[in-house]
């Protein structure tokens, strides 16, 4: 029993792409392709997360770390956009609450 578990939990960690995932929204699994083709970093830094938030989950496009002002872009999962993390104001709040110290991440959807 204890192999079939392990077996299992790898098997997850391999499919763990967004787009091998079937309870992935339709519109986020879209907007990662697209965010795929067009991210501003190519060095590795750049990826989306998914969080549970507020009683929801939401997807966090993270441009990376290539520039010194880049954030990241907040989508809840009806592809509602909800804000922006970081960027040259440093902004923390989502829905007037501070993202990090609410936000529980779920798992890496994709990353460059």
């Amino acid at each position: 029993m204890k192999k079939l578990i392990v077996f299992f939990f790898f098997l997850t960690l391999l499919t763990g792409s967004c787009e091998k995932i079937e309870d992935c929204p339709d519109c986020i699994r879209d907007k990662v392709k697209e965010f795929a083709k067009n991210r501003i970093c190519k060095d590795g830094s750049a990826g989306v997360a998914e969080y549970l938030f507020q009683d929801q989950y939401v997807y966090v496009f993270s441009d990376g770390t290539c520039g010194a002002d880049l954030g990241a872009a907040v989508y809840s999962q009806n592809c509602d956009y909800l804000g922006y993390l970081g960027g040259i104001a440093g902004n923390l709040f989502i829905n007037g609450v501070r993202f990090h110290e609410f936000a529980v991440f779920q798992k890496k959807i994709w990353h460059d």
